[in-house]
């Protein structure tokens, strides 16, 4: 049922007043002031954290310009160690969107058939709500900016607002068969896509204009009508491919090259190999000049980002809003960049499962740094515990609020899981204190010690067969990778079924 605005604000008001709560370190929290409380969130796409000067790792680059992510991490908590859900574009969003782990929303890849439950028989249920519905119905203005790409189109999103919203046309990805790895017919493409454009990141920088006015102006207005309101703001940014403005091309070497290759023995595993099948990663075409200038320009991209986050903070203070708003940079997964000799996500080495989370304003302590691993799920917990908004959010959703966390919890345990395209199954992660887990269908498991071993380089399963199996029961504890794996190619079947009926001319189209 629709309402008017002056009904909307009326209840905005009313269901904001309940108390929120100021949590500058965990356990401890104290009741806030009345007035409304925001949430701004700069979701980039791609962003590994180790190319950063926020996030430094051995064996990283050390020179990268990024002076608001590091501002923001002085105004409040860097975490560590976030991951996303699923290291792909749609799987990653449509769980930060839906507050589902990705075999819930079965949003698997980045194919649109079957993109909303109710058109799919092979859900169970039906259509899940997003935070924006959840927190619109609970008078918050919800308000979204860019791309969506999610389980649901943004018409049926719920926010109350969207701005220049990006979705994905049916088919989507068509590139998606598991067995045997489809070959993604000209992958190789983005080899040699970078380097200096006058006109790179236009839309993106576009995008964080209408952010801009739109903070200055409506988010101002509601604040002085008592209402308070989410902002997500989307760019594609440092997603391939890695053409970048020149003034951001000329900061960085023309030589600088991914310090561990294919020689070392996690290049040598049987998903690496189909990755590399997949992408077509063995083309000629990726010369070390190529693999070098992609790099460049991925930096590049990075510090464009960067300044486009320096323009949010910057609306946020001219504005009068920072001390009442929670503000957010994250991405929705990683890049390889060339490590182990794979290029973009689909893997869950850290290089692509994890992402950066920086978060700044009300409940969030200046200068700190959480080792505590976490994901986007947590951060949608956030968005509720930071309006006061608790109650409201679905029981199933998971996640825990950031608030919570405690700096360094050495029990807490983070899952990621991929199904789609460019491996011949499904595999799945256990983060929890120094230790991750990767558990592969039919591939050797592989297990890590990141304290020690941060680059991911020596398998330490064989070695430490009690750590396994006890990462295993917390894996087992969330579901069975076995009848994930098995859900999961139903589905890719039933896809790809519907592709060859509807959609045959997209099955030829050239490679995303």
């Amino acid at each position: 049922m629709r309402i008017t605005r002056r009904e909307f604000l009326r209840k905005a008001g009313v269901a904001l007043g309940a108390a929120a709560y100021v949590v500058s370190d965990p356990g401890e929290a104290v009741q806030a002031s009345n007035e409304p409380t925001n949430v701004l969130i700069l979701m980039s796409d791609e962003h590994n954290p180790r190319y950063s000067s926020v996030y430094l790792c051995p064996g990283y680059p050390d020179f990268l310009h990024t002076p608001n992510m590091q501002e923001l991490a002085r105004r409040g908590v860097v975490f560590e160690h976030a991951y996303c859900p699923a290291p792909l574009c749609m799987p990653s969003r449509s769980s930060f969107m839906s507050g589902l782990r990705n075999h819930e929303v079965q949003a698997y890849s980045n194919c649109s058939v079957y993109q909303e439950r109710y058109n799919n028989p092979l859900y169970r249920g039906w259509v899940f709500p997003t935070y924006g519905q959840v927190l619109a119905q609970a008078g918050v203005y919800t308000a979204y900016i860019g791309k969506m790409d999610t389980y649901c189109h943004s018409d049926r999103s719920g926010f109350c607002e969207l701005i220049s919203p990006g979705n994905r046309r049916p088919p989507g990805d068509c590139n998606i068969q598991r067995r045997p790895v489809a070959v993604r017919a000209g992958a190789h493409y983005v080899a040699t896509e970078y380097g200096p454009r006058e006109n790179a990141c236009a839309r993106d920088a576009e995008l964080v204009e209408k952010a801009v006015n739109w903070i200055t102006t409506k988010g101002r207005s509601l604040n002085a009508h008592g209402v308070s309101w989410t902002l997500t703001v989307n760019v594609v940014s440092p997603h391939f491919p890695h053409t970048c403005l020149p003034e951001d091309w000329a900061l960085y070497p023309m030589n600088d090259m991914p310090r561990y290759g294919r020689e070392q023995q996690s290049a040598q595993h049987p998903f690496v190999a189909d990755h590399h099948l997949h992408f077509e990663e063995d083309h000629p075409d990726w010369t070390p000049e190529n693999i070098a200038g992609n790099r460049r320009g991925y930096y590049g991209k990075v510090t464009f980002v960067d300044r486009m986050l320096g323009k949010l903070i910057s609306a946020l203070d001219r504005s009068g809003l920072s001390r009442r708003t929670v503000l957010v940079y994250t991405s929705d997964h990683g890049e390889m960049l060339g490590k182990f000799g794979m290029w973009r996500k689909c893997t869950l080495y850290e290089d692509a499962a994890a992402v950066p989370l920086i978060v700044a304003g009300p409940g969030f302590k200046p200068g700190t740094r959480v080792r505590t691993p976490v994901d986007l799920l947590d951060l949608n917990a956030t968005i509720f515990r930071a309006l006061g908004l608790d109650r409201v959010r679905p029981r199933s959703w998971k996640g825990t609020p950031l608030q919570e966390i405690k700096r360094d919890d050495p029990d807490r345990v983070v899952f990621a899981e991929y199904h789609g395209h460019g491996k011949r199954a499904s595999h799945f992660m256990i983060r929890k204190d120094n230790w991750k887990l990767i558990y592969y269908i039919d591939a050797p498991h592989q297990l890590f010690d990141l304290e020690n071993d941060p680059n991911e380089l020596v398998n330490l399963v064989d070695k430490y067969p009690d750590k396994f199996r006890e990462l295993e029961r917390d894996l087992r504890n969330i579901c069975s990778p076995e009848e994930e794996n098995a859900r999961a190619e139903r589905m890719i079947r039933a896809q790809l079924a519907l592709i060859r009926k509807n959609y045959p001319n997209a099955l030829n189209a050239p490679a995303e």
